[in-house]
């Protein structure tokens, strides 16, 4: 998989990705801020769908599910910018500005951020970082991201609401959730976190909830949106297995003949056949 980052582990990374498509599930403890410098992304939360290309940026809020799609575009691979926004560095940045912080503020969306002339300076002026043969130095990193912080609030009357929320999130409506979010192929314990439950209490309430354990449930579930994607939508096996949680089109081949008695490519020639 040809895939590389520049300057991992730092708050500040360059991506790119030469694969033609490739897909990774996100629950970031932390803000992050992505500029696509070519190629597509596609961010699939629980009830919305973005696409953004070359010049486009948006904001991904902490603890938020979804599921990236980096894919080529006009030729070019998927390349971006990535800066992590650390709640350290934010805490810093409210404390020194003496800005009340919000408590407990929810947003599942992304934030669109509007192209403008400081947007486009902030990531100008980063590219030339990637070429270093060393990690970024701490104390310019934390003035870049301080820089980010202060860009975003200049373009984003609304951000200090997601920026200056530190919550961990609390115990909630299991069943309204897992309903919501079943489709993102995270680990149980990121599940269970999610919902403000130990790994323990979470497979306990789950069981009580659903009768069933959490990873059967999501098998079932997600091999029901596909064969709605399937007949509901037409849509090909190739586009739909990543979107409902499945790693490859051989593992979501295997589980929906084992459950359908037919694999997705015949359950669709079947379904279209009989639409005649």
């Amino acid at each position: 998989m040809a895939k590389k980052q520049i300057n991992n582990h730092a708050e500040i990374v360059f991506t790119c990705s030469e694969d033609t498509r490739f897909k990774s599930e996100i629950i970031a403890e932390e803000h992050s801020v992505v500029r696509v410098l070519s190629g597509e992304l596609r961010v699939i939360q629980s009830d919305k769908t973005y696409v953004f290309g070359a010049g486009e940026t948006h904001l991904l809020p902490r603890n938020r599910l979804a599921t990236l799609i980096k894919q080529e575009k006009d030729g070019l691979p998927y390349k971006a910018i990535v800066i992590r926004l650390t709640n350290a560095v934010l805490r810093e940045f409210y404390e020194q500005k003496k800005i009340q912080a919000v408590e407990s503020f929810k947003t599942n969306n992304l934030v669109l951020l509007k192209n403008s002339t400081l947007l486009d300076s902030l990531f100008t002026s980063m590219i030339p970082y990637f070429d270093l043969d060393y990690k970024l130095p701490e104390d310019l990193s934390h003035l870049k991201i301080k820089e980010a912080i202060t860009v975003l609030r200049s373009i984003n009357k609304d951000i200090d609401k997601v920026l200056s929320d530190f919550s961990e999130p609390h115990k909630i409506n299991l069943v309204q959730f897992m309903e919501q979010n079943y489709m993102f192929n995270m680990p149980i314990e990121k599940f269970g976190y999610l919902t403000g439950r130990s790994l323990t209490t979470f497979k306990r309430d789950f069981a009580k909830a659903f009768n069933t354990t959490p990873q059967k449930w999501l098998t079932q579930k997600r091999l029901e949106l596909a064969r709605y994607q399937l007949i509901e939508k037409n849509r090909k096996p190739i586009e739909v297995f990543y979107e409902v949680g499945f790693e490859n089109l051989s593992h979501f081949s295997f589980a929906f003949k084992k459950q359908f008695g037919k694999n997705p490519t015949e359950f669709l020639n079947k379904n279209q056949e009989t639409a005649k």
